[in-house]
Parts: structure tokens; sequence; C-alpha cells
């Protein structure tokens, strides 16, 4: 199944030409300032299996295994679409949100719970309604 992804204004995207190897959810602090929300969701895939398209400006930060985190991000609306984490060299992170089509996709884990607003309550491993 191919999946595209697109900031808010349309400049950046990426496609891939697979279904999502996982689809996570994190807790962590850093996930929430990223998104401006209670968590981040990402959907991996093989980075042989995504094209991007458009320019995008780059923010590298260290994660907590130590291990950095190269997020690209839309110089003209802000929106973060993708990003490559060196703990998972081989994959691609796509911003959940920015998928055009979540369909039958599935969470597979949810992560740093212990950073996870009181209120938040996921059913992992269930098919999210479109």
């Amino acid at each position: 199944m191919a999946m595209t992804a697109k900031c808010s204004c349309g400049a950046l995207s990426i496609r891939a030409n697979s279904n999502p190897r996982k689809v996570s959810v994190c807790h962590c602090k850093a996930c929430q300032r990223r998104t401006g929300s209670a968590f981040g969701v990402a959907a991996f895939y093989h980075r042989e299996d995504v094209v991007a398209e458009g320019a995008s400006n780059t923010y590298v930060r260290t994660g907590d295994s130590g291990m950095t985190l190269t997020f690209h991000f839309c110089p003209s609306c802000g929106s973060t679409v993708y990003w490559f984490p060196a703990f998972r060299p081989s994959l691609v992170a796509v911003a959940f949100g920015c998928l055009d089509d979540t369909q039958g996709v599935a969470i597979d884990q949810s992560v740093y719970e212990t950073h996870a607003h009181p209120w938040v309550s996921l059913a992992t491993a269930a098919v999210l309604p479109k």
C-alpha cells in the first residue's frame, strides 16, 4: 500500500511504497514539545521505500539513547513531516498526523508512558478509525 504525507501547506511531502514497519506513540517530553500536543506518533518505513519531495530545513537533537534524530520540517509552514533516527538507521519516521490516509493503520507500541498525561488512554494494537 502506498502512503503519502505532507506538511500543512503541502510544499514538503514524502511517499512510502509500502506499509509501515511499525507505528509508535511516544509520550516523552521532547515529542510533546515537538508536536505541541500530548504525544507524538510516528509511522516507521524502510528508508529504501520512501521518496521525499520539496525543500526542508532540519533540526538535530540527541535522544535519551545518546544518538541523534534528524527532523525534516517545512521552511514555509514549520510542520515536521519526517525524521531519521540514528538508533534505527534503516528506517525513516513519518509524522502520523501528516499522513493522507490512516485507515487500517494500527498502533504497535506506546513508549515513555511514565510521561503520559493522566487523561491519555490508548488502545494499542487497535485499528484507528478514519
